[in-house]
């Protein structure tokens, strides 16, 4: 009886749950540069929401952002990079994240506050060097109207070889790389963002936009749409450009597909073209695969 509760479960999980409480997500990119020997990325998140999250307000993709659900999530990234036959870079960076949406008189208030930690080993000419970076990071907001969010916060990254393994799932290594390049050595960086989501009227489509700006050693911006064709089915497109002046790529664009395949399970792709100014050895392509299943 118990093997066939847990059947039903996850049969009713994979076709037609239209609420969940737990989210599971993989990904992984190959990251194609110049001088790399194409490496893959492997990552994976699990989130937990404080209630059930009802899939049927909107876009599904959108579904925990429409619900303002509160949550906490774990996630890992594994990263390894060859440049050539004498430079090897393996890392692993680990994070927790919480988010709250606290309701008030006024407007629903938003915080969150997340910890990475990242360690990283260099194997170069035979020698061996290893490095671990932590990052802190908090935020705060509010809805200021329906489905629209603003929010500002602080980001402290003691080594700033520190990434963030929220951003990688969101936005890709190559983003989450040239975040990191951009706060650089001042450690101490203030972030701000932008979100909405909401539907197009007299259709069955939705729009929704991000935009974030960092400000720490250097400023980065990024910008991020996506057009809900329906509620299973998104394409989306991003840009990403920071001021400093590096060998690492510091302009990035990206375009993305998402399909749910039932209201439970979904896949997804991704392309990244990242460019550096300063020659042309660290240029970089990513593609990326993705799988989310919800119960």
């Amino acid at each position: 009886m118990k093997k066939l509760g847990l059947a039903s479960a996850l049969l009713l999980a994979m076709t037609g749950a239209q609420a969940y409480q737990f989210e599971v997500q993989g990904q992984s990119e190959y990251i194609d540069s110049t001088v790399n020997d194409k490496n893959f990325t492997g990552s994976v998140q699990g989130t937990y929401y404080l209630k059930n999250v009802d899939s049927t307000k909107g876009p599904l993709a959108e579904a925990a952002f429409l619900n303002q659900a509160s949550n906490v999530a774990l996630a890992y990234t594994y990263a390894p990079v060859d440049l050539g036959d004498v430079i090897s870079i393996e890392s692993h960076t680990y994070g927790v994240k919480g988010e709250a949406y606290i309701p008030t008189k006024f407007v629903p208030a938003y915080a969150s506050a997340s910890y990475n930690h990242t360690k990283l080993t260099l194997d170069a000419d035979n020698d061996t060097f290893k490095d671990n970076g932590d990052r802190y990071a908090v935020e705060l907001g509010a809805v200021i109207v329906p489905n629209f969010l603003v929010a500002v916060g602080y980001t402290s990254v003691v080594d700033t070889i520190a990434l963030d393994a929220f951003g990688i799932m969101n936005n890709g290594i190559a983003k989450a790389v040239g975040e990191a390049a951009t706060i650089a050595d001042d450690q101490d960086a203030i972030t701000a963002r932008v979100k909405y989501v909401g539907a197009i009227d007299g259709t069955n489509m939705a729009i929704g936009f991000e935009s974030g700006l960092v400000y720490g050693e250097s400023t980065a911006y990024q910008l991020k749409t996506d057009l809900y064709l329906n509620p299973q089915l998104s394409v989306g497109a991003s840009y990403a450009e920071s001021s400093y002046d590096d060998v690492l790529p510091n302009k990035a664009w990206g375009v993305n597909v998402n399909y749910f395949i039932t209201p439970a399970v979904a896949v997804g792709a991704s392309y990244v073209n990242a460019n550096a100014e300063k020659g042309s050895v660290l240029d970089t392509q990513t593609v990326g695969v993705n799988a989310k299943f919800r119960f």
